[in-house]
């Protein structure tokens, strides 16, 4: 068995992994790293009330957000309903297709008109409390001895509404009724993800989490390879850690992870290992007589879906080399995250707790590209509290892990984070947060 070691690893470690191949989209280059400095990262943006405030007051009613999956509302007077933070909102699909979007409070008085985070169907909207009524696009029919309120003469009470727009199979929304188009606030992320066909997709899975942490504390553990050693051990055998390639894109950001590929601190370089062999008979290669060091299964792999892109249901036709084989990771800020691949995508939302900067919501959806006529239906959203459920031996990890730095960001000892390149895109993310915070209050 080789291992490397001292010199050998710094060595493999000066030789990137990625280049330009053949096949390549223009998607896939390489952006200029941004020089963000290198100072501490207050802990009080993760603790302190004060900074929750601001947030919410600066940046979530002023950004776009994720509010669900249009296959959940697919035809006329079907709804969803989503929460962040403190509010809670209702998306409907209108008789001409199209999908509206409404804060989900009854302007009578207070009361929740559907239930929060639901589905439904339904031909209007009626308030349980005392049955005021809205149609689906949110307009007043119906209001109980409309007689008693002189002061509702000549008027109505609409539901009021927030911008909806839609790209990708998704909704997307904003509290802010100034802000710029959907498509202006995602800038290159279409053009780099549509390709994969999206709104293709099935949602496969889907289910929610309550977890014990910071939502900016959930978002920085899906955006850095570097705690992979230690975390994931068990992935180094088959995943590249260290070949990274890192882009900042305006407010968005990713990383390109090689897979199939071992990691240079992987100790066994010459043979595959058991995960890397049971890739290569999924894509139908002989294990037993692959030729080349573990690291060339990659492009073999490449080289194998690229062979059947031609009727597959799969989009690999317009998907460049390293599309097909390796984990394409977007952040769209503020709190998506996207691990793409030629085949499914995995997809989380962290969304900040009401009132409690200690505690969040986890969003996780998988998704996939189905054969025509196979068998699918809309799996049934749960929410879990966080340990009760296993969502796979990876992602228990990181929960596992999450609760134990919120609570050590609390200690008095611990003044802010301490960041390294290989973490360029948790400090591109606050950077990008400041712009809209301003500054940290003093606490």
């Amino acid at each position: 068995m080789a291992t490397l070691e001292g010199d050998a690893l710094v060595r493999w470690k000066a030789e990137p992994l990625r280049r330009v191949q053949v096949g390549e989209s223009r998607a896939a280059a390489k952006h200029p790293d941004p020089d963000l400095g290198t100072a501490l990262v207050p802990k009080g943006r993760y603790t302190s009330p004060a900074f929750m405030a601001l947030e919410w007051e600066r940046m979530w009613t002023k950004v776009w957000l994720l509010a669900g999956r249009e296959e959940v509302i697919p035809e006329a007077g079907d709804w969803m309903t989503h929460s962040v933070g403190r509010e809670n909102f209702i998306f409907a699909r209108q008789p001409d297709g199209t999908v509206r979007g409404f804060y989900n409070v009854c302007p009578h008085r207070g009361n929740r008109v559907l239930p929060p985070d639901a589905t439904g169907a339904a031909a209007s909207f009626r308030c349980g409390y005392h049955h005021w009524e809205w149609d689906v696009s949110g307009r007043q029919i119906h209001i109980p001895d409309l007689e008693t309120f002189p002061q509702l003469s000549g008027c109505s009470l609409h539901l009021k509404p927030v911008r909806v727009a839609t790209w990708g199979g998704f909704v997307w929304f904003t509290m802010n009724p100034d802000a710029e188009p959907l498509d202006t606030y995602l800038g290159v992320i279409p053009e780099h993800l549509d390709p994969y066909r999206f709104q293709d997709m099935r949602l496969i899975d889907w289910k929610t989490i309550a977890w014990a942490c910071n939502w900016k504390t959930s978002v920085d553990a899906f955006n850095e390879t570097y705690h992979v050693q230690a975390i994931h051990p068990e992935l180094l055998s088959w995943l590249d850690d260290w070949n990274v390639q890192i882009d900042c894109l305006g407010r968005h950001s990713r990383f390109i992870v090689p897979f199939t590929s071992p990691s240079p601190r992987y100790p066994d370089q010459q043979s595959l290992s058991a995960t890397m062999r049971a890739m290569a008979e999924l894509h139908g290669l002989d294990p037993d007589a692959f030729e080349g060091q573990p690291r060339a299964l990659r492009l073999a792999i490449q080289k194998a879906k690229r062979a059947r892109q031609e009727g597959s249901i799969y989009p690999y036709r317009d998907l460049s080399d390293d599309q097909l084989s390796d984990d394409y990771h977007y952040m769209i800020f503020p709190n998506v995250t996207m691990n793409i691949y030629g085949e499914t995508m995995l997809l989380f939302v962290s969304r900040p707790h009401p009132a409690d900067p200690n505690r969040m919501f986890f969003d996780l959806m998988n998704f996939a590209h189905l054969e025509p006529g196979q068998p699918w239906q809309l799996p049934e959203h749960q929410t879990y509290a966080h340990g009760q459920i296993s969502l796979g031996q990876v992602l228990d990890q990181d929960a596992f892990n999450l609760p134990n730095v919120q609570d050590g960001m609390n200690s008095a000892a611990f003044e802010g984070l301490v960041l390294g390149r290989q973490e360029l895109r948790i400090r591109h993310f606050h950077a990008t947060l400041m712009d809209y915070i301003g500054a940290d209050p003093e606490d």
